[in-house]
């Protein structure tokens, strides 16, 4: 067995809604081998190894049924088991995921399967299917395994161990995953912004921040006194609330000097500590104090010698002042049973289904380390001694679960003295959470009648003891938080809107962009040129994927978010959010299939109807697309939104007068009308000549993209003035639209450039050359990716053929795997096959030299097309070119700022390098543009 490709997709993809990693598995020989066959041994050592599996249902649905799947006829195949043993690994490490699916790719490739399965964690869930893949090898006889497929020596429980400690040194903590479970419980959205425990909840301008537990609210001032010790208690102190007398000391004469002076047993304790390190409690005796003092040290400079206060250790945890939640807590320990040793009671007590590694679990495992050999050697003993029957030997000073505690619940009887005693404390620290280390004989009892001191304040209190205490009621802490940083009413999202399609996405996506800039909004955008906020490009690129869409929603400043959402990000990685408000499919051509396993339209449709498949408000779909029409089927938005250009469309009609949206393109006297119908209503928008990047209603492709913009921008309630108002102050300048029917009037002939790169997009530009009044000649400079099928880069040619009296056939910079003037003899070959002359055609492969070439040619009156690749170059040739002693072309228009040369080889260096550097240089992964 062999992965032959991983891909790790982080949001809703071809595959499934949510996060799943798909691997591309060949069983080579296996292929023969399916479980009944490889026998019970097998299967026996499998569930041995992973008992869990027992409870997986697979296509039965009920506990037992993999194993059903295992056993039952010839069995299944490797593949499929390696799904479920990838999903349970990651069970037993304590996430949540259940999905999984198996299937072979094709006929033409027998024994190979795509596997697919969900994950948590990105790191975790590529672990999990590496050692899935080792496990079902070591079970495997030895003559079928893959050679060195398992080290020597390789063990598999100490293999399982070492990946769930893996695990969850990347899994968010207990109390952060409580607060991200609270969220979601919330429909509240959340981001990991780091591999620790930072963690956004909403988006843009709604967004709050939680470190573990600590929010974004939470004083610094504040957490720097919880942090303080000695300053801790001095405030608690003057405020009259129970605290024990402290001194600080530096060495141990200090240490011991102080002692003496408070008198009577005490606790040494690290100046600034946290979990329960280095804390020595009811400690007695010079050379006990010199012992304790050292195990502070190791943690702090400075050590505090403080009374020792009786009783049981409790944690009162204050949420925005209020106590929410009240724990007893007792250290990991054994009891004896008068036969056993503490070591063979430690097993037993380990066997508790409850006790895990780390956090795996609600209770973490008992160990014999260092601390516990400690608190033995003080009463006498040793791992083998043997405690009386009922004796209670404690393994540890303090009550952390971490370390093997357990917690009682016991917020329903805390005494009113001690609630309100619990919350002064915390507010004179000035923390929004808190949680008060707390020592008295009864928490039931007052604290003024049977003493108690508070031991320190915690400025980020963990929740696990709270949210899944030994004993007690569970309770709820993480909800408390998030309902004080989201209070009712408050906004949690942002507006998304997504854009898809073959062509048309940027210019729509900028169109959208800007009528919500112009509506009041501060709209993030992401787009085939780069990350915009509020207008201003962040970051330069090709940012259509999941990376650029998260770095829009992590933006503090925007209230909406407009993603351009290519099909290379949807293929590579998926989408970068969960869901969007208004999803919209443009349209589905032929556009690179042969790649990726997108073969044909209909592969093609089902990628990118993902983006209506995950919309909740409006799906705004192109009804003069069979493609794409038939994704209404697919989509659970509250509601659908047709855009058609065919005012008879009977589909659309009949949508109309069920009461669905619509956006139609209607004649009249004074033109052609874009027109919106929702609920019923007929809303007349505005003529198509009024919307300068349609050049007067001649160019359709961009009344169509003009139509999407405007019935996305309807579905997002944005109102119809300002809609108006942005079409209209929209155009296809360089600057606004680079790329995108760029149109040059500053020579004697006129020029347009665009980025069109498939027979679709270059037909729609032909056909505007067509329409457009031209006095003198027609030119195109035209060109093909290299990655492109042989059969559309004859589609590309189709489209111009006839079209133009001139035709420049160049190629891109990047051959993309092709020889070097192949592209261009392809094109040419097609051009003449389609009876275009040898004399109206010219080969220059190099795209400065052709469009030099073109310019050149060009004359009063005629009109040149060119086909751009690289975009700011080609735009700044064209907007400088000077014919032989011609004077500088005058500035019709407002010219787009171009880069230097230095800052053109920059980028170039950049575009090799395969990165994207935002403005200050820092890097991002570059995602495709298609």
């Amino acid at each position: 067995m062999r992965v032959l490709n991983r891909s790790v997709y982080v949001g809703p993809s071809l595959y499934a809604h949510f996060p799943v990693i798909r691997l591309e598995l060949d069983l080579g020989l296996l292929e023969q081998w399916p479980t009944a066959r490889l026998g019970a041994g097998f299967i026996d050592g499998l569930v041995a190894a992973l008992p869990g599996l027992a409870e997986h249902g697979c296509s039965y649905r009920e506990p037992g049924g993999f194993l059903r799947r295992l056993r039952e006829g010839q069995g299944t195949w490797l593949g499929h088991v390696l799904e479920h043993v990838a999903i349970e690994l990651q069970n037993v490490a304590g996430e949540d995921v259940t999905f999984g699916k198996t299937r072979g790719i094709d006929d033409d490739r027998p024994g190979v399967y795509a596997v697919i399965y969900e994950y948590a964690q990105r790191e975790e869930g590529i672990a999990a299917g590496e050692l899935a893949l080792k496990l079902l090898e070591s079970l495997l006889p030895a003559e079928l395994r893959t050679p060195g497929s398992v080290p020597d020596g390789w063990e598999w429980d100490e293999a399982l161990t070492a990946f769930i400690r893996y695990a969850q040194r990347r899994q968010l903590g207990p109390s952060t995953a409580s607060l991200v479970r609270a969220a979601e419980e919330r429909d509240i959205p959340w981001m990991r912004l780091n591999e620790q425990s930072l963690v956004q909840f909403g988006h843009g301008k709604y967004q709050q921040r939680i470190q573990a537990t600590v929010t974004g609210r939470t004083s610094h001032i504040a957490v720097e006194l919880a942090s303080d010790k000695e300053e801790t208690n001095k405030i608690l102190g003057a405020l009259g609330l129970p605290v024990p007398r402290q001194v600080m000391a530096s060495s141990q004469t200090d240490a011991i000097k102080a002692a003496n002076r408070l008198g009577g047993s005490v606790v040494l304790k690290p100046w600034n500590g946290n979990h329960g390190r280095g804390i020595t409690i009811d400690v007695s005796g010079d050379d006990a104090i010199r012992e304790a003092f050292n195990a502070a040290r190791e943690h702090a400079r400075s050590v505090i010698v403080e009374t020792f206060q009786p009783g049981d250790d409790h944690r009162l945890l204050v949420v925005d002042g209020e106590l929410v939640a009240a724990t007893r807590r007792t250290p990991g320990h054994v009891v004896g049973d008068g036969r056993s040793t503490i070591a063979e009671l430690v097993e037993v007590v380990n066997q508790d289904p409850r006790r895990g590694v780390g956090h795996e679990k609600v209770l973490t495992r008992l160990e014999l380390d260092d601390a516990a050999v400690l608190m033995m050697e003080r009463v006498g003993m040793a791992a083998d001694s043997v405690p009386a029957e009922g004796e209670v030997v404690y393994l540890r000073a303090t009550a952390n679960l971490s370390t093997g505690g357990t917690a009682t619940d016991v917020t329903d009887t805390i005494h009113p003295d001690n609630r309100d005693m619990a919350e002064r404390a915390v507010r004179a620290i000035g923390l929004d959470v808190g949680g008060v280390d707390f020592i008295t004989p009864n928490i039931a009892e007052s604290y003024r009648t049977i003493g108690g001191a508070i031991c320190e304040v915690n400025a980020a209190p963990g929740f696990r003891m709270h949210v899944a205490p030994s004993e007690g009621t569970p309770r709820d802490p993480a909800g408390r938080v998030i309902d004080m940083l989201f209070p009712a009413g408050a906004s949690t999202r942002v507006p998304i809107a997504a854009i898809t399609g073959t062509n048309g996405k940027t210019t729509t996506a900028r169109m959208l962009a800007h009528i919500t800039k112009m509506a009041g909004y501060t709209p993030g955008l992401t787009t085939t040129d780069g990350v915009y906020i509020d207008g201003q490009r962040t970051v330069e690129g090709d940012m259509t994927g999941p990376t650029s869409a998260r770095m829009v929603l992590r933006d503090p400043q925007i209230d909406m978010a407009v993603l351009e959402t290519a099909r290379g990000g949807l293929l590579r990685a998926g989408m970068g959010v969960r869901h969007v408000d208004v999803g919209a499919v443009l349209n589905v051509a032929a556009d690179h299939l042969g790649l990726k396993g997108i073969d044909t339209l209909e592969q093609l449709a089902e990628v990118k109807r993902v983006v209506v498949e995950v919309a909740r408000e409006c799906a705004v779909l192109n009804a003069d697309d069979p493609q794409v029409l038939r994704m209404s089927a697919y989509t659970d938005a509250r509601s659908i939104c047709y855009v058609t250009m065919n005012p008879s469309h009977a589909l659309v009609r009949e949508h109309i007068r069920a009461g669905g949206g619509a956006c139609a393109l209607e004649a009249g006297v004074n033109g052609q009308m874009i027109t919106l119908y929702d609920k019923g209503a007929h809303l007349p928008l505005m003529w198509t000549h009024l919307i300068p990047a349609t050049l007067e209603g001649r160019a359709l492709h961009n009344v169509q993209n003009a139509m999407f913009a405007a019935a996305m921008a309807h579905a997002l309630g944005i109102r119809l003035d300002a809609i108006r108002q942005g079409l209209r102050t929209f155009d296809s300048t360089f600057f606004q639209a680079p790329g995108r029917m760029n149109v040059f009037e500053g020579h004697p002939f006129k020029v347009v450039m665009d980025y069109a790169h498939n027979a679709h997009a270059v037909a729609m530009m032909a056909e505007l050359a067509q329409r457009l009044d031209v006095a003198g000649r027609r030119i195109v400079v035209v060109a093909g990716p290299g990655d492109r099928r042989d059969e559309d880069l004859v589609a590309i040619a189709g489209s111009v053929a006839g079209k133009f009296d001139h035709y420049i056939v160049r190629r891109d910079d990047s051959l993309r795997g092709r020889d070097g003037d192949e592209v261009p003899r392809i094109i040419s070959d097609a051009l003449r096959a389609a009876g275009v002359g040898d004399d109206a055609i010219s080969v220059i492969a190099d795209e400065q030299a052709a469009v030099d070439a073109a310019m050149r040619m060009g004359r009063a009156g005629d009109l040149v097309l060119v086909l751009a690749d690289a975009l700011t170059r080609t735009w700044k040739q064209i907007t400088k070119f000077r014919a032989d002693g011609e004077a500088p072309p005058a500035p019709v228009r407002a010219e787009p700022p171009t880069l230097s040369e230095s800052e053109h080889d920059a980028a170039t260096v950049a575009a090799m390098d395969g990165v994207v550097r935002d403005e200050r240089g820092l890097v991002f992964e570059r995602e495709e543009n298609d």
